[in-house]
């Protein structure tokens, strides 16, 4: 086993590495950019080095600096964790180059799957059911137009290189085919630096279900069973769980057997996921699945296996790459239970996902796990941490375990409402509803699910009188004070016989809300709200005691939704919002990727303005009311929260 190990990576993924190393004696060595300086994994570590900038271009993405920290601190090993240069074959020779050893595949493997139509190519080659499309060399757009008329529409056209869903599109009709290449290639470009694409079929009910399998450099494979990721919105994984619902001995069998046929092709070594496509729309079946593409890393999911199994998987690359057969046959690995993840995001899912930032001021998960279920928490974060616009907005993973998937479905829920997050909007909301969906409730779960339901999903219902009621108490610092019967107590909510009101304001959303609070004599406060809100008194309230103060706003968690009030200073300056009004402005930090409208324009609400980049995602960005253009920020700018956009010309009266 290695004395000392340097894990390239930052976030749950480092910390979760390091949880395993120290439990097996190894030493850790961080490494750190400028916006990582106090992150959680850079504490935990044995020692911590500091590579670069903010950008993962100037920091994580640097081999160099990466190899020249481990060999400075005489760590043996680098872990490359997921994301960043875990599927870079380059990096991988920069490791081995410098005598270290890399903690995953070969650069030969994940060259061999790096590439999603090479990839294909090879499964075919291996006897491994592919997905019907166009995989070959050749871009030029008349090429794939007239492959996927061949294939059929609906098709998907998707980046060869990558994965999360980046440079993905699909395409329904062949005069759309044009733009969502286009769309799909800048996107791959963005993100892996590589605009070709393939075309496939779009299978109309598809499942995505993965298999985990571990290989050693002793030509042993063996699998790990299957996980479902068909939970998702954007091609991007939101619930994933194991075993996959509905699973058949057949398809199981069969699945496994071609996923370690697959991994013993290119003599894999480490662990890895074969990810497969299956068309659900008439059950499950063991000929309705193909190969999409093989992850050459551990997943971002892999608890879930870890939770079925009871195996750390973490432990396993680390005994590998140190020169171990695997510690398991495939007879010895079983499954029993079932376990889900839910992947908690500082995004906005009521507008459309928007990825966001800012401090946690307020981070709380579940004591304890529900009965009769295990849980843990997966994060790289702390309460005052901030989430920055560089990297990926995941706060934590949320996994249970329970005997059956009725059992772990129940502990998710209860695990769900009792999280708080507040300092920055979440989709804690948006995954309760998710689990407490009907059809994924039964299992009948697809890719497509979350985008018929989206609008259920994300919709939140209006705070009650009690929820507004509790927030202005907080703000208003009078909540503080607890009910008590004793007449003295209450004398400072008197003068002169009559009670002495406390007028606080509060904001949410765009509705400003005007509470009235005053002390009865037996001590409890009474608050009165603006219509349509009812009186609510301080009995009452005691039903919504969760809430989190911080600076300029109150949260009250009712269940997995926490509703933010912002609370005016008397002091400020009046609102400036409508003096903005005439102007559109960007809902995150990103880079402006396309503009498509010019000063003087005439444009209809709903018309796209501009293309927005941020965390490597394109968010389209479109007139919210017609008008015509007075201003519109320049292709290729950078530009912060709030940043003005667009300006439009102020309307003719």
């Amino acid at each position: 086993m290695f004395g000392k190990i340097l894990i390239a990576n930052r976030g749950e993924i480092a910390c979760r590495v390091i949880r395993t190393a120290r439990r097996l004696g190894v030493r850790t060595v961080a490494v750190y950019s400028d916006a990582d300086a106090r992150a959680w994994h850079v504490e935990m570590a044995d020692e911590a080095v500091h590579i670069g900038p903010s950008p993962v271009g100037e920091s994580y993405l640097r081999g160099d600096r990466i190899v020249a920290a481990a060999l400075a601190t005489g760590a043996e090993a680098i872990h490359p964790g997921y994301g960043f240069l875990s599927e870079n074959p380059d990096f991988v020779d920069q490791v081995t180059a410098a005598g270290l050893v890399f903690i995953g595949p070969s650069a030969a493997s994940i060259r061999a799957m790096g590439l999603k139509d090479a990839a294909k190519r090879l499964m075919e080659t291996a006897g491994v059911p592919v997905v019907p499309g166009y995989h070959g060399e050749a871009q030029e757009i008349v090429l794939l137009a007239s492959k996927a008329r061949e294939i059929g529409y609906p098709v998907l056209i998707k980046a060869r290189a990558g994965g999360g869903g980046k440079g993905m599109r699909r395409v329904d009709h062949p005069d759309d085919f044009s733009e969502a290449l286009s769309g799909a290639r800048r996107e791959a470009k963005a993100a892996f630096g590589d605009d070709r694409v393939l075309v496939e079929k779009y299978v109309d009910k598809p499942r995505h279900i993965e298999v985990q399998v571990f290989g050693d450099n002793f030509g042993n494979a063996v699998h790990l069973f299957e996980r479902d990721c068909s939970a998702q919105r954007r091609h991007q994984k939101v619930i994933e769980e194991a075993p996959a619902p509905g699973m058949t001995p057949a398809l199981r069998k069969a699945m496994t057997e071609a996923a370690v046929k697959a991994a013993k092709a290119i003599s894999y070594s480490g662990a890895g996921t074969i990810e497969f496509i299956v068309d659900a729309s008439q059950g499950l079946k063991a000929d309705r699945f193909w190969f999409m593409e093989m992850n050459t890393r551990l997943q971002v999911e892999h608890p879930v296996t870890e939770m079925v199994t009871g195996i750390d998987l973490v432990e396993w690359q680390l005994r590998v790459a140190s020169g171990e057969k695997l510690p398991s046959a495939q007879a010895e690995i079983q499954l029993a239970g079932h376990a889900f993840e839910a992947r908690i995001y500082a995004e906005d899912a009521t507008r459309g996902f928007l990825p966001a930032t800012g401090t946690l001021h307020h981070l709380k998960f579940p004591d304890a796990a529900p009965a009769h279920a295990a849980m843990r928490i997966e994060t790289g974060v702390r309460a005052g941490d901030a989430i920055s616009p560089f990297y990926d907005p995941m706060i934590a993973k949320l996994v249970v375990h329970g005997k059956d998937r009725a059992a772990a479905l129940a502990a998710l829920r209860k695990a769900l409402a009792e999280t708080e997050v507040a300092g920055s909007t979440v989709n804690t909301a948006f995954l309760a509803a998710l689990a407490a969906d009907a059809d994924f409730a039964a299992g009948d779960v697809d890719t497509g699910l979350i985008g018929r339901h989206q609008d259920e999903l994300v919709a939140i219902a209006p705070p009650n009188g009690e929820i507004i009621a509790a927030a202005a108490l907080a703000a208003s610092g009078a909540g503080a004070q607890e009910p008590t019967s004793d007449p003295w107590s209450a004398l400072a909510g008197y003068a002169h016989f009559h009670t002495v009101e406390r007028r606080t304001r509060l904001r949410y959303g765009e509705e400003a809300i005007l509470a009235r609070i005053s002390m009865r004599p037996d001590g409890r406060f009474q608050v009165a709200l603006e219509a349509p809100y009812e009186e609510v008194n301080s009995h009452d309230l005691r039903t919504t005691p969760r809430l989190a103060r911080w600076p300029g706003h109150v949260t009250v968690f009712e269940g997995a939704a926490g509703y933010n009030f912002a609370v005016p200073d008397p002091l400020a300056k009046a609102d400036e919002a409508a003096a903005a009004s005439g102007s559109l402005r960007a809902p995150m930090p990103g880079l402006v990727k396309l503009v498509r409208a010019g000063s003087g324009d005439a444009v209809v609400k709903g018309q796209p303005l501009l293309i927005l980049e941020a965390m490597k995602m394109e968010h389209t960005i479109a007139a919210p009311h017609d008008g015509v253009v007075a201003e519109i920020v320049a292709e290729g700018a950078q530009v912060s929260d709030g940043t003005v956009l667009v300006r439009f010309e102020e309307p003719q009266t």
